[in-house]
């Protein structure tokens, strides 16, 4: 299988199904010298592991204890590959064995087993969430090496079944239950969860990633665009169907005027529609992205569906799973703009060297 690889100078490299013996990865072209501790990589863990939210989360529960296995030697990177490895703990194969015969509407399963041919059905297998563990670990190191340049990159949830926030908050939303941007939402997101729980279904959202303090100059102006690059990004995360960038799908409604930001003395704008990327190539403002979420295929009401001999069937989806895939995928879509970063930090300097 192709495409388990993310990055180019930095890149991630991640392995594992959702009930084997576990998930993993390893980082190859992180720096030597940079301070890293399991700590550091567990701090991001703990926010995505399965059994933090409250009311939208699947009961499985996972420590998520990660080891790191090479290229940290006395608190510091050795510039050798960075491997880890997250155990899985709470498996329960037995709660899949009906979807080995039968596809579930809206998830990968159909377009993966027409692909290779055979599947893991155990909680989807590679197609599952539990993929993500391994993005998050990779996007620590990541927002390590960021953090020694003085970016640092933040992300929040805007809504959750059509219930969005009025004012923003991102730099504290990891306080706060399902990393609000507003605190006064909180509340109005749990009924909606309770009730669509209690019908057996389940929701989406929209989370908002801001990075500050990202240099002018990175990315390229044709096919290395750095929007480019952080829209594939965020769309390789699963739940993810949108991505926009500054004022997204708005500016199609905006004159040129009121879309344009200013620029002013000093290397500043009058205002970011452009979301921090001119030309492909950031401007030195904030980035800011925003992630459109599916609500989680695998529900509890009975949907139609077929088999795998292609006969018509009807399934109910058991088993521990997300009502929403928020809060979860929030330090997920996090590390992948991390991931992105770091390494278009790494090209501007092989090519300031050059």
């Amino acid at each position: 299988m192709t495409g388990s690889t993310f990055g180019s100078l930095f890149r991630l490299t991640s392995f594992g199904e959702s009930h084997g013996p576990g998930v993993g990865g390893v980082v190859d072209g992180c720096p030597a010298g940079l301070d890293l501790c399991e700590a550091d990589i567990q701090k991001e863990l703990d926010l995505r592991r399965p059994g933090s939210a409250k009311l939208a989360g699947t009961a499985r529960k996972e420590s998520d204890a990660v080891r790191l296995l090479s290229g940290v030697y006395g608190g510091k990177t050795t510039g050798a590959p960075i491997a880890f490895y997250i155990a899985n703990e709470d498996q329960r194969p037995a709660d899949y064995n009906e979807l080995a015969r039968l596809f579930r509407p809206g998830h990968g399963d159909f377009a993966y087993q027409a692909k290779y041919g055979l599947r893991d059905p155990r909680g989807g297998g590679r197609s599952s969430g539990r993929e993500t563990a391994a993005r998050v670990a990779g996007g620590a190191i990541a927002q390590r090496l960021l953090a020694s340049k003085s970016v640092s990159v933040h992300a929040c949830t805007l809504e959750i079944g059509g219930i969005a926030c009025e004012c923003i908050d991102i730099t504290t939303a990891w306080l706060r239950p399902y990393f609000a941007g507003d605190e006064r939402i909180i509340l109005a997101w749990e009924d909606r969860i309770k009730t669509v729980r209690a019908m057996g279904d389940s929701l989406g959202g929209i989370v908002r990633i801001e990075a500050h303090g990202v240099p002018l100059g990175l990315g390229e102006p044709v096919f290395g665009k750095l929007d480019a690059l952080l829209a594939a990004a965020l769309m390789s995360v699963g739940a993810v169907k949108g991505v926009e960038v500054g004022s997204g799908f708005t500016a199609a409604r905006m004159l040129g005027s009121e879309h344009n930001d200013a620029l002013l003395p000093g290397g500043r704008f009058a205002s970011n529609n452009a979301g921090g990327v001119l030309g492909g190539i950031s401007s030195g403002q904030n980035i800011l992205l925003r992630a459109s979420v599916k609500p989680i295929p695998s529900i509890a009401r009975e949907q139609k569906t077929v088999d795998i001999e292609g006969n018509p069937a009807t399934i109910t989806v058991g088993g521990r799973h997300d009502i929403c895939a928020i809060p979860r995928i929030v330090p997920v879509l996090k590390a992948m703009t991390a991931l992105v970063l770091a390494d278009m930090m790494l090209q501007q300097r092989r090519m300031e060297k050059t």
